[in-house]
């Protein structure tokens, strides 16, 4: 029996049971056992060659007669005892066609050689496999082809994972770090498909010659494959690439020298491949989002991308502006605040308009649907509640334009419309083709600057007038009840009751003092008349009751009731009745009636003697003369008991605004006017004339006032009771 001892060059191993496996050119020492043997035992063994695979049996002679001369038997023989030596076995190289021989014992007798019985000593001769390296050289390319297997693999991630685009904005916006190392990949990741084919070949390359390199090292089998695997796959990929995909950016910066290195040294293969890529796929353009994946991208980046909630409320805003259209954010029709066409701009009207807050107010006419014109808060600046400024007035001067839009305006398109300076606020209306009529165009609501800019906020403006804290929810304000109060600047009981315009005011002033006799200059100075018309009782108006045309109230004159006033129309239509027939005709502006009311002129009944008692017993002092003149009525006024019947009725039949002056008003005005025109001395006692004390009686008359009574009353004789108006 045979057993191997150990070779020169390599050990042998038993591959098979029975089979001995050795590597061409090493020397193996076989160990015999038998009887009788000695230092000549080697001469006695040989081997033969057989094919592998053949069938040969232990009584096959024939093949120990060729016996081969690849294993040889030499000389040096160890003998341990007469029952076991050592013989040693020199294996030659295989032909260059050959990877492996099978050879088996043969034994001699002195005369003939046999074959060995058993399986136990047949050798399998292999190819010798020579390293391509040393050792220490392969282990250095080794720890080198993994370190570049991962950049590859983490360039490849890392780079291509940054978008040209994203470069760009990186560059603009990023810190020093971040701009400086886009700067660096930017122009090679321009070159998106040329990078990839390069890194791509220059990861397969590497990982190709590792796997070469690690096989030579550890040998064939399931150890070559375990231990590039466990090389590539971890250290190869996916630390590399775990590494890179949070910090791509600055790796990619660091190792752009490298890259472009194998870029140029991949450029024959890889540059025509990334061309006809190029040419198939086309130009890379980048990573695009739209506004809804922009917005989800901020919603879902919230907790990381340091917006608050505002911030992110009003990209959202901006975003949607273009979705949504005017009707979305319009104030209803019914709930708008406007002022009708025909407003008069009196107290009432204006503090109504302050008390909103708005500051551009729509103008209808006959029904909220029909905007005519708009008015601004800041055209009224001018304008004096005292005046009664008809609102036509103030919005033909100004005559601004209105702005009509449709309902389905987008709200990109209102801006842009509002950024112009046209207007901030605007009409929405419809086209209503409903119904078999003609379309018509039907206002649906406004919409205003501020209600796009809250819509883009996502949130309310509210400011210290705002009522609601949303046009469309109506939901109050917490100061909803805090409403402004504008009684201060309401006019005190001695301030005109009844507001007309300046310029009627004027022309009824200009009216009595031309066209009626007792207002003359002669009679009553203009000054002292146009304060009488500015008395808080002169002006007077009636509302008329269209349901109620004969209420007493209407009536300005009745037949046969004694008055002690004069009347002049200013606006408005009254009804005169006059005459045994009962004779109706109407009159308008400018129709006076009652002149005879009015009684004497102080030119008809004062003689000179009576001024010379006046100056004693009325006078004024020097110093307070400007005063005296200004005002209408001493302070010891005439007690009227003059009264008129007259033989007509006056009875008006729509709102009326008329003068309306007593008897003891216009007596006052004369005495006034007479008292302003006469001149005083120092040693005259001083009278208070204050408009006011024409709405008082007091008990206290003088000399003048009873001349006065006197005189008024002898003429009360000859009133003539027929109608006295001028029409």
């Amino acid at each position: 029996m045979a057993e191997p001892q150990q070779s020169v060059a390599k050990a042998a191993a038993l591959s098979e049971p029975g089979a001995l496996q050795v590597t061409e050119g090493s020397s193996v020492k076989l160990r015999l056992f038998g009887t009788d043997l000695n230092s000549r035992s080697w001469s006695w063994l040989a081997f033969a060659e057989v094919d592998a695979g053949a069938n040969v049996t232990d009584d096959d002679g024939e093949l120990c007669r060729h016996r081969s001369k690849d294993i040889e038997v030499t000389r040096q023989v160890q003998v341990y005892r007469d029952t076991s030596v050592v013989v040693e076995l020199r294996v030659r190289p295989l032909r260059k066609n050959e990877d492996s021989k099978l050879f088996v014992l043969c034994t001699s007798n002195g005369s003939v050689w046999m074959l060995h019985p058993g399986k136990d000593t047949r050798i399998m001769v292999l190819e010798q496999k020579h390293s391509l390296m040393p050792l220490w050289l392969q282990i250095i390319l080794t720890i080198m082809l993994l370190t570049l297997s991962g950049i590859f693999s983490g360039l490849n991630l890392g780079l291509m994972a940054l978008d040209p685009m994203e470069l760009r904005i990186v560059q603009n916006c990023g810190t020093d770090a971040e701009r400086h190392h886009a700067k660096c990949i930017e122009p090679v990741r321009r070159k998106g498909n040329y990078l990839l084919c390069s890194l791509l070949l220059g990861n397969v390359l590497v990982n190709t010659t590792l796997t070469v390199l690690l096989d030579d090292m550890v040998g064939s089998g399931w150890l070559t494959v375990v231990t590039s695997t466990i090389g590539i796959v971890i250290l190869g990929e996916i630390v590399p690439q775990a590494l890179c995909s949070r910090h791509g950016l600055a790796v990619g910066a660091k190792t752009i020298n490298l890259t472009k290195f194998f870029m140029l040294l991949t450029f024959p293969l890889s540059y025509p491949i990334s061309k006809l890529l190029d040419l198939i796929l086309g130009q890379e353009i980048g990573k695009v989002y739209s506004r809804e994946k922009i917005l989800e991208m901020l919603k879902v980046t919230g907790p990381y991308n340091g917006l608050d909630k505002d911030e992110l409320n009003m990209i959202q805003g901006a975003l949607e502006l273009r979705t949504k259209t005017v009707e979305d954010v319009m104030t209803p029709i019914r709930d708008c605040f406007m002022v009708s066409k025909d407003a008069i701009l009196d107290f009432s009207t204006m503090s109504e308009i302050m008390e909103t807050g708005y500051t551009r107010i729509p103008v209808y006419e006959h029904e909220k649907s029909n905007i005519v014109d708009i008015l601004y808060v800041k055209d009224l600046a001018f304008v004096d509640p005292d005046d009664c400024v008809p609102l036509q007035t103030i919005t033909r001067f100004y005559n601004h334009s209105l702005h009509f839009v449709f309902y389905d305006t987008r709200l990109d398109t209102m801006l842009e419309e509002f950024k112009q300076g046209k207007s901030h606020l605007a009409i929405v209306q419809k086209v209503n083709s409903e119904g078999d009529g003609d379309p018509f165009y039907e206002v649906l609501g406004l919409v205003t600057l501020e209600d796009v800019i809250e819509e883009i906020i996502k949130s309310e403006i509210l400011d210290e007038s705002d009522l609601y804290t949303d046009n469309r929810s109506r939901m109050k304000t917490v100061h909803y009840n805090k409403k402004r109060d504008f009684s201060a600047f309401k006019p005190t009981v001695n301030e005109v009751q009844v507001k007309v315009s300046p310029q009627l005011l004027l022309a009824a002033h200009r009216f009595l003092s031309t066209e009626i006799i007792q207002f003359n200059a002669a009679n009553i100075s203009e000054k002292i008349l146009l304060r009488l018309l500015k008395h808080p009782d002169v002006i007077n108006e009636i509302k008329y009751e269209e349901d109620n045309k004969h209420c007493p109230d209407h009536y300005l004159y009745t037949r046969g009731k004694a008055v002690d006033y004069f009347i002049l129309i200013l606006q408005g239509k009254v009804e005169t009745e006059a005459g045994k027939e009962d004779m109706r005709f109407e009159t308008g502006p400018f129709s006076y009636f009652g002149t005879m009311a009015l009684g004497s002129t102080l030119a008809d009944n004062l003689s000179s003697s009576r001024n010379s008692e006046m100056n004693r017993s009325l006078s004024l002092h020097q110093a307070d003369r400007s005063e005296s003149a200004a005002s209408i009525v001493p302070s010891s006024t005439v007690i009227s008991t003059h009264h008129y019947i007259p033989d007509f009725s006056v009875r008006a039949v729509m709102d009326v605004q008329f003068v309306k002056i007593t008897w003891q008003q216009y007596q006052n005005g004369l005495l006034a006017s007479k008292l302003d025109s006469t001149p005083q001395s120092p040693e005259n006692l001083h009278v208070s004339t204050d408009v006011s004390a024409m709405d008082k009686a007091p008990n206290i008359a003088d000399e003048t006032t009873n001349l006065l009574n006197e005189q008024n009353s002898s003429k009360r004789k000859s009133i003539h009771t027929s109608v006295d108006n001028n029409i």
